[in-house]
């Protein structure tokens, strides 16, 4: 596999979540399970704004593609997870680790950023109303668009570069269910401090950046809010807010704790587990988050099966 001291690996084995043979088939069953209910909502979603034309407005427009980031990212990840559990080794070649770890990086920063674009549409929305429709213009809500996926790829790119740079001798046993950054930086044998502080300097852009850039949206929407004088209005306001603020704590809370923790504090095991909740319980989760807690979805999903039921 090694042959001298250059990175000679071409394939990596995924440790994937446990070793345990009794544990195998019931965890398969499970994330098999995650990941069509991860792919039905999430198609679902889409399907739902595409065909209901009081949806095409500027917040569904960025649900859509939180929708598709969702569903491409759980199919980067969890099929090939899916593997770990029914076969003796999870074998990916060197050129498919890199790859599914540059798709990795690239919907985790494109994730972030549409987050933070959602919550800016909201503190326009609350906070200057009347200027609503020429503020979040068509042409404006593209450009947002191009600035998440064009933050998406300076992600994977920056990340997958700096571990294209490392070299890989003897071992090649990858401690997790996937090619992540922390696992391949412990397994090679030439990462440097250089290498630990581009992961952290490009994760706090990818986290640290959208994460002000909410919370700033958020204050001037709850600034608002407490003065709006009637209740009702005020619910409603905050109805508005309250499914991105479950999503935006679901995923930047589990991302934070993954990444801006030194790997003293938090062993790649623990890790594990943490990665798992971001990379496939979020995904899951958002659009029953979307559509359980938000009354034109509901009223999109009911208008559509009545259709689909008449025709």
């Amino acid at each position: 596999m090694a042959a001298d001291n250059t990175s000679s690996v071409t394939e990596f084995i995924l440790a994937g979540l446990t070793d345990d043979p009794e544990l195998q088939m019931p965890l398969f069953f499970l994330f098999l399970g995650f990941y069509v209910v991860t792919v039905v909502g999430n198609l679902g979603l889409i399907t739902l704004i595409g065909l209901n034309s009081h949806l095409h407005i500027p917040m569904y427009f960025f649900l859509l593609n939180l929708s598709f980031i969702d569903f491409s990212f759980s199919t980067a990840i969890i099929p090939k997870m899916l593997m770990s559990f029914v076969s003796k080794k999870n074998i990916i070649s060197y050129a498919g680790c890199m790859t599914q770890l540059f798709f990795f990086c690239f919907f985790v920063f494109s994730e972030s950023y549409i987050l933070s674009a959602m919550a800016y549409d909201r503190y326009v929305a609350i906070c200057k109303p009347l200027l609503y429709t020429v503020t979040m213009s068509p042409q404006v809500c593209l450009l947002l668009l191009l600035g998440v996926y064009g933050m998406g790829v300076f992600g994977a790119v920056a990340h997958t570069g700096n571990i294209l740079f490392l070299t890989f001798c003897a071992d090649n046993l990858v401690n997790h269910y996937m090619c992540d950054i922390l696992p391949l930086l412990e397994l090679s044998c030439n990462s440097s401090y250089v290498n630990v502080l581009v992961v952290f300097t490009v994760v706090t852009i990818g986290i640290g950046v959208p994460i002000v850039a909410i919370f700033i949206s958020y204050g001037f929407v709850f600034s608002s809010i407490f003065h709006i004088s009637s209740t009702e209005s005020r619910s409603k306001a905050f109805s508005t807010c309250s499914s991105h603020i479950i999503a935006v704590s679901l995923f930047f809370g589990s991302g934070a704790f993954m990444y801006l923790k030194p790997p003293s504090i938090l062993p790649l095991d623990q890790g594990k587990m943490s990665s798992l909740f971001y990379t496939i319980v979020v995904p899951m989760f958002n659009p029953l988050i979307y559509s359980l807690r938000n009354k034109d979805v509901k009223f999109a999903l009911r208008k559509t099966l009545g259709r689909i039921t008449f025709s």
